[in-house]
């Protein structure tokens, strides 16, 4: 059987994309965000679409639907690419196609997140409003149009591109063979000390945050040549000190690991 004929488009290979809205999210940072969305559920955002697609027409239908894709960017990451990338989940110094990982270092830095929808929120004209994401970026913005988000993996203030409606019956695939990633990550036992409880008690919010620092620091968020798949080095961490952004505060750990056991454990939360 011949191989099919691909003739170029006479308009180039080259398209302008518009940004349609930002994401305020709990992670003001790119450390400590889940490495695939839907593994930490506490984790919230909000959606808020710029004009002109703030219309509230454009997502009429919509509050019907439980989960969403977005296709975003990753703002955050260098525009040059490689072939062969690191998979935090390969450990050590293994290599993959790029093409083959969800790597954020990709050719047109595009990234792909299926979140859980809340809420639709329309007004008939942009208001200027404070969202509920403490510390975000975006506190205040301009729309008509916001969408309440949980379980994404999306640091604040991405950019996002598009919207479409998760369709379980056509997507979802639970017997496909993954490669590398058969599984969900493993994870870790999380403790808090004293110190760190007690600032839980005294927060606004802080028995959702206390979720969701124990959701992010189970799955182990250091970079992959420090975390228990690499060398000796891992063996003991006890003495390092780890700091993750979480909503408004800053999350104090360090890891202790022996006999293939590892401990997280909080030291202190404070603030930003």
């Amino acid at each position: 059987m011949p191989a099919p004929r691909f003739d170029a488009p006479a308009t180039g290979s080259t398209f302008t994309l518009e940004t349609i809205g930002h994401v305020a999210s709990d992670y003001p940072d790119k450390f400590g965000i889940p490495r695939q969305p839907g593994l930490a559920p506490s984790a919230r955002a909000i959606l808020y679409l710029a004009a002109p697609f703030d219309d509230p027409l454009a997502v009429e239908g919509l509050e019907t639907v439980t989960h969403l894709w977005l296709t975003f960017i990753f703002d955050r990451s260098p525009q040059n690419w490689t072939p062969r990338v690191r998979p935090p989940r390969l450990g050590g110094n293994q290599r993959i196609g790029v093409f083959a990982s969800r790597s954020t270092h990709r050719p047109n830095r595009l990234g792909l997140s299926l979140v859980e929808l809340i809420a639709v929120e329309c007004t008939p004209r942009p208001s200027l409003a404070r969202a509920p994401i403490a510390g975000s970026r975006l506190a205040e913005h301009q729309s008509r149009v916001k969408l309440h988000l949980r379980g994404h993996d999306l640091c604040d203030a991405t950019p996002v591109l598009d919207i479409k409606p998760y369709l379980p019956w056509a997507e979802s695939r639970p017997q496909a063979d993954a490669g590398f990633a058969p599984s969900p990550p493993p994870r870790h036992r999380v403790t808090f000390s004293s110190a760190a409880n007690d600032a839980l008690q005294r927060h606004d919010d802080g028995h959702s945050l206390a979720r969701l620092i124990e959701e992010v620091l189970a799955q182990d968020p250091r970079p992959a040549y420090h975390g228990s798949s690499s060398s000796s080095l891992a063996r003991d961490d006890s003495t390092r000190r780890y700091g993750v952004f979480l909503r408004d505060v800053n999350v104090r750990f360090h890891v202790m690991e022996w006999d293939g056991d590892t401990e997280i454990r909080v030291e202190t939360i404070g603030p930003r």
